[in-house]
């Protein structure tokens, strides 16, 4: 009885000092480090505002060595009763970012990017201070994590020097070949991490309501569609080696252009290269060639790689508002000649966020990834939880990947930008991509308007990054290899110095 009774005497005195640590815990998040903002809520009470109090999570940008960096915070404003929402970096990841503003209702609601996509996670209820006190201070009896635990901050995959960096290459890009957008992705093409994803023109966060061009602030990278080009040969040669419609030494005929459905087929330059093996399709970018490996493959084999493994015309499920889907229609067609076009990137139009998940397969084994910006959220409650992203689907067979990263390789090693882009000591995997840009008024496209694109990951058999350019329009050169092979290798280059990524060669 006496052995009993000490036993529960120890079980209660056990369970008294737990709940003593986990409130003075609570008491300490909540009075030392959450204590100026509980200060702000008890001002707000006794000072008549104009406008509601704004109580929101930060978003941070995560540096390569971990350290977090503020993207979106609060300052305050005329006086400790009131703050408003305040971007550190400016125009820094602007269109991703996003902003907050007052919606109809005369409440500041996020804008745009992650501000708007996380709403109900950065928002915080700010009107009755002391019940909000209490909920949060016993609020881990209930539910385990509390009634605030879906509040917090955000915790993003983006590396603030990347991201400069490659804006920094937008700009430069715009100042020599005057586009009407250009934009750009880098990527973890085995997690599908985006460290870095700019749009130029862009937009100062802090000053958005100056912006006269609406058009500006949406993020086209996951908002707009576009017929690519030639970066979309490697899919369709892709297909057909994992298809086994064909290996890498099936040989063809080129004739320089072939008429299918009485449409004409031609590569860039009309000429025929008579009999010649599947890597020169990608070394030298031929339509003909790229249309062969679709004919070899058949609608029904070519729809499901396109449609079902690669998933052109799905969303990817990025976390940013307003994505949309490719539109992929032709592919669906019984015309020969729509899975013909559609090989070398034309009739079909899809999302560069589309693009890259799928180029991404190429190198990183087989696996479709999810692109994804938020790698974790901070709650109010201390607690940090990771999101899942998963691990990807295979839809190419490892070895797909690595013949189609061996034959993109060579395409960097012996003909892209006359071998000019070649490291000693890394390897790369890359292809560039010209596209007509379609006339919507009058059918056909344009004889003088085109797409620019570019992409490439490295090393080529096992790729820490995944680098995605695009140019709409750019004046002054007709292909992409003249526009965007400079600025590719100059990121490739920094890319390699400021993460110390050895040597594969």
């Amino acid at each position: 009885m006496n052995a009993r009774f000490v036993t529960r005497v120890r079980v209660v005195t056990a369970i008294c000092v737990v709940a003593s640590v986990v409130i003075v815990g609570k008491l300490y998040f909540l009075q030392i480090v959450h204590g100026e903002e509980y200060a702000r809520r008890a001002d707000s009470q006794s000072v008549e505002l104009q406008n509601p109090l704004l109580n929101r999570g930060n978003i941070f940008l995560t540096t390569h060595d971990g350290q977090l960096l503020a993207a979106a915070t609060l300052q305050d404003v005329a006086s400790s009763t009131d703050h408003q929402r305040y971007y550190p970096g400016g125009s820094l990841a602007a269109q991703t970012i996003g902003f907050v503003a007052y919606n109809n209702d005369n409440e500041q609601k996020g804008r745009y990017g992650l501000e708007r996509y996380y709403e109900e996670t950065l928002a915080r209820a700010g009107t009755d201070s002391y019940a909000n006190f209490f909920v949060e201070l016993f609020g881990g009896f209930i539910g385990g994590t509390g009634a605030q635990a879906g509040q917090g901050d955000l915790i993003t995959t983006l590396e603030p020097s990347v991201q400069s960096e490659l804006e920094r290459t937008l700009l430069a890009y715009e100042t020599q070949w005057h586009p009407a957008l250009a934009g750009g992705i880098i990527m973890d093409p085995k997690t599908g991490e985006i460290r870095a994803m700019a749009l130029s023109p862009t937009f100062d966060l802090n000053h958005f309501n100056e912006i006269k061009e609406p058009g500006v602030l949406s993020n086209q990278l996951v908002q707009s569609v576009y017929e690519m080009g030639s970066i979309i040969k490697p899919l369709t040669l892709a297909a057909g080696l994992d298809s086994g419609a064909i290996t890498e030494a099936t040989t063809y005929n080129d004739t320089g252009c072939i008429e299918l459905d009485q449409k004409k087929i031609c590569n860039f330059d009309l000429k025929a290269r008579g009999v010649i093996p599947m890597q020169e399709i990608l070394s030298q970018s031929l339509n003909v060639g790229a249309s062969f490996v679709a004919t070899k493959m058949g609608p029904e084999t070519m729809r499901d790689y396109f449609l079902n493994h690669y998933k052109l015309g799905s969303e990817t499920g990025i976390d940013l508002p307003s994505e949309i889907h490719g539109l992929v229609q032709n592919l669906q067609s019984p015309r020969a000649v729509e899975y013909d076009t559609a090989a070398f990137g034309q009739g079909i139009a899809i999302t560069p966020i589309e693009t890259v998940r799928a180029l991404a397969a190429l190198g990183n084994g087989g696996l479709l990834v999810s692109p994804h910006l938020v790698k974790s959220v901070r709650y109010d409650t201390g607690v940090e939880r990771t999101l899942s992203w998963g691990e990807g689907e295979q839809v190419l067979k490892p070895e797909t990947s690595t013949t189609i990263s061996r034959m993109l390789t060579a395409v960097v090693d012996t003909k892209l930008a006359d071998g000019k882009l070649k490291m000693q000591h890394y390897s790369l995997a890359a292809k560039t991509g010209t596209a007509q840009i379609a006339n919507p008024a009058g059918g056909g496209y344009y004889p003088d308007k085109y797409l620019h694109s570019f992409f490439g990951y490295f090393p080529s058999y096992d790729p820490k990054f995944i680098v995605f350019l695009y140019a709409v329009e750019p004046k002054g050169a007709p292909f992409a290899a003249q526009t965007w092979a400079a600025p590719f290798g100059a990121m490739v280059k920094f890319l390699i110095n400021y993460y110390q990524v050895p040597p594969d060669r």
